[in-house]
């Protein structure tokens, strides 16, 4: 307790926890204000009485011309006809054959022959009229000047006054592929696009654990069987509860059928959206045959290992349906590929045989990852990119995690979607989050991770409420199909050598938790830490973590599955309690108390209420731009791309009250603060809640916004709503 500020009156010992700082003083009329514990009852922030705005001024979103404008723009674009998608294309087109798009290798060189598209290239040539419509330079540095390279994107550069004109050109783009790893190969991504990746180690595995071929037929009538009787023995009258209480979940007698990519097209039933992968093609046209020969052999020598590889014992194994290669082009894209993948991993001198790799490595025998007492950054969905990552492993996180990332998306070489998967080499240990709704996508993507990237665990994503999401049978809804929830571990866990870890909630529907009937077979099944979010699907971020609920699981977990809470971690204090109160739990993941307040990790470590400073605030702000615009780029797109997510990021943010400011400390993660004064005016910037506030910050650190531009947060968590607060 030395390390805590002076100018904290509260006691900070877990024992008094929630003390009032003083006593409630009076109104000027001599009434009395609500008590402090009436305050607390009722979610709402207890600011001491100076900080109080006067009750006739409400929120700064009212009466605010610039917020008012900025609401009302997007409402007018909604009234405005659907553009079709050649229309869009070709305004796409148009904008970039406009002088403010200059053809990237022109503006790194500054010559315009640079460019070897030459007239059929779709950007502008022009520099002269691009120097002339660049907006003025911003203040400050170029990101990429403490590199001895020239910034990678030269005269379309924000910075370019500061730019050094001493360094070879050749290392143009060295500061950047030396911090971030993880990038999609071209020649991956094509085969990806063309459905001729292969995959053999995780078919083995599919087809070893039965949920591939004669068996799936089988497969599928469990699950129907499932969706008539639950795990607790209730019957069909579940379904209709499913309709009854949430409006956008999906009955589970019509949960989407799928077959495996190996098995013949003419016999698969028929498949969703979310199935990654076109339906093979079994036959190879005539034509296409006799001009690429190099394919047929290619295909025979790929047939043959693939033989080799599968269990000797498996006589009702189907035959290779994997697609064929159609032309000699794509027959040589894929043997280049396999030649480099095969002279990375083998030995120079191949003296012994290989063994046999297809053999499923028992989970003691796989590397495994000690969470135990690690600051875990949770993976947060659009906030929690790699710029933001850096900031919190710079405030003391321990353990990072890239954004949930579709298999689907992946597996069709998604550039978007591979963008998640980056990873810096500040992120000493790092994992990446993936969600699907089958085994043979799961397995097929974790193979590929294993191959393309480098992670140290794969977290599967079991719990994530979105709609989108567990309409298309993953995420939540997973947690309605255990049999399916144990073909998905047992695959991925069997296919690759990474630690596999799950991410779940408490269940599906509210009051019907069915995770602790699962979570001593969840290890056995190949996974080696399970997180559990206390709250279920119903629930969404409505009401407290069931914290209670969560010790539950830990206390039943074999001692091989480290078991890891989240929910509401929003102090030091919080995160003491948990440990203590559970000591079986391993660790705790922190969301988005990371969101509205970084410095969390800071505060666990030194074990004190840190009340920074509005200009302190200021500077991790700083340090959130200067990332963004490394990653993204210091170009004008990659400005308005770190504009972007830092508005998203404050639309967080400005939940934080400050410790100074309040007369119960800490402050709970659902209080609702009301309107306030800061200590100064950055600080009362910082707390209001209006997206043109915002937008005035990100001008401080990124120069003025473009003409028309308009920001609404898209998961509008400034928005306090009863719901929320129990």
């Amino acid at each position: 307790m030395d390390d805590c500020p002076k100018d904290i009156c509260a006691v900070t010992d877990s024992s008094t926890e929630g003390v009032p700082a003083s006593q409630p003083p009076s109104d000027p009329d001599g009434t009395t204000q609500r008590s402090l514990e009436e305050l607390v009852a009722r979610a709402i922030a207890p600011v001491k009485r100076e900080f109080l705005r006067p009750p006739p001024s409400s929120r700064t979103t009212q009466n605010n011309p610039a917020s008012d404008a900025n609401v009302k723009q997007p409402q007018a674009n909604l009234v405005q006809e659907k553009k079709s998608k050649r229309q869009l294309k070709r305004e796409r087109r148009q904008e970039q054959k406009s002088p403010l798009n200059l053809c990237p290798e022109i503006a790194k060189t500054g010559d315009v022959n640079a460019c070897s598209y030459k007239d059929k290239c779709r950007f502008s040539h022009d520099i002269e009229a691009f120097m002339a419509q660049k907006p003025a330079d911003l203040e400050g540095d170029c990101p990429f000047i403490k590199a001895d390279a020239p910034c990678p994107y030269g005269l379309a550069c924000r910075f370019a006054g500061t730019h050094k004109d001493n360094a070879p050109a050749a290392t143009s783009n060295l500061l950047k592929k030396s911090s971030e790893v993880n990038g999609l190969n071209k020649d991956v991504q094509k085969l990806l696009w063309k459905n001729k990746m292969r995959f053999t180690k995780a078919d083995v595995v599919v087809k070893s654990l039965g949920l591939a071929g004669p068996n799936w037929k089988v497969k599928k009538l469990v699950d129907k069987e499932e969706d008539e009787v639950g795990l607790d023995g209730s019957h069909a009258a579940d379904k209709t509860d499913c309709k009854k209480v949430v409006d956008d979940s999906v009955d589970c007698s019509e949960c989407p059928s799928t077959f495996p990519a190996a098995v013949n097209a003419e016999e698969a039933c028929e498949t969703d959206e979310l199935r990654p992968l076109k339906k093979a093609k079994l036959v190879v046209d005539e034509k296409s045959s006799d001009e690429g020969e190099g394919a047929t052999v290619l295909e025979k020598d790929n047939e043959k290992n693939s033989a080799e590889t599968e269990p000797a014992d498996n006589v009702l194994a189907e035959p290779d349906r994997s697609p064929k290669i159609s032309n000699l082009k794509d027959a040589t894209v894929l043997e280049k590929y396999n030649e480099k993948k095969s002279a990375e991993t083998e030995p120079a001198d191949d003296v012994h045989a290989e063994p046999d790799k297809s053999l499923k490595i028992h989970p003691r025998e796989k590397m495994l990852i000690d969470f135990r007492e690690k600051l875990y950054l949770a993976p947060l969905t659009t906030v929690g990119n790699l710029p933001f990552r850096r900031v919190c492993k710079t405030l003391g996180a321990d353990v990072t995690c890239g954004e949930m990332a579709m298999c689907t998306n992946l597996l069709q070489g998604q550039a978007s979607e591979w963008a998640l998967l980056r990873r810096h080499s500040s992120e000493d240990l790092f994992g990446v989050q993936i969600c699907g709704a089958y085994p043979d996508t799961i397995a097929r993507t974790v193979e590929l991770i294993e191959k393309e990237c480098t992670v140290d665990f794969i977290d599967i994503n079991m719990g994530c409420p979105i709609d989108i999401v567990v309409d298309k049978g993953a995420g939540s809804f997973l947690l309605t199909k255990p049999l399916r929830m144990k073909g998905i571990i047992q695959a991925a866990s069997g296919t690759v050598d990474k630690p596999i870890t799950v991410k779940v909630r408490t269940g599906y529907f509210g009051g019907k938790n069915r995770i602790d009937s699962l979570i001593a077979d969840i290890g056995s099944w190949g996974a080696t830490a399970l997180t559990i979010h206390g709250r279920s699907r119903q629930q969404r971020y409505s009401k407290l973590a069931d914290w209670d609920y969560i010790y539950q699981c830990a206390q039943k977990a074999p001692c091989t599955l480290q078991v890891l809470g989240n929910g509401d971690i929003f102090s030091y204090l919080d995160w003491n309690n948990r440990k203590t109160d559970c000591p079986e739990l391993s660790t705790c993941m922190i969301a988005r108390g990371a969101l509205i307040k970084p410095w969390l990790f800071t505060e666990i470590k030194e074990q004190r209420h840190w009340d920074i400073s509005s200009q302190e605030r200021l500077n991790i702000l700083k340090e959130y731009v200067r990332f963004g615009l490394e990653h993204w780029g210091s170009d004008k797109k990659g400005v308005e791309t770190t504009r972007h997510f830092l508005l998203e990021w404050l639309s967080y943010a400005c939940r934080y009250i400050p410790v100074g400011l309040l007369d119960v400390i800490p402050q709970r993660l659902n209080w609702r603060p009301p309107s306030y004064y800061g200590r100064d005016d950055l600080e009362t910037l910082m707390a209001s809640d209006s997206a043109a506030d915002w937008i005035r910050i990100s001008e401080m650190l990124l120069g003025k916004v473009p003409d028309g531009f308009t920001f609404a947060p898209k998961h509008k968590s400034n928005a306090y709503d009863r719901a929320e607060n129990g």
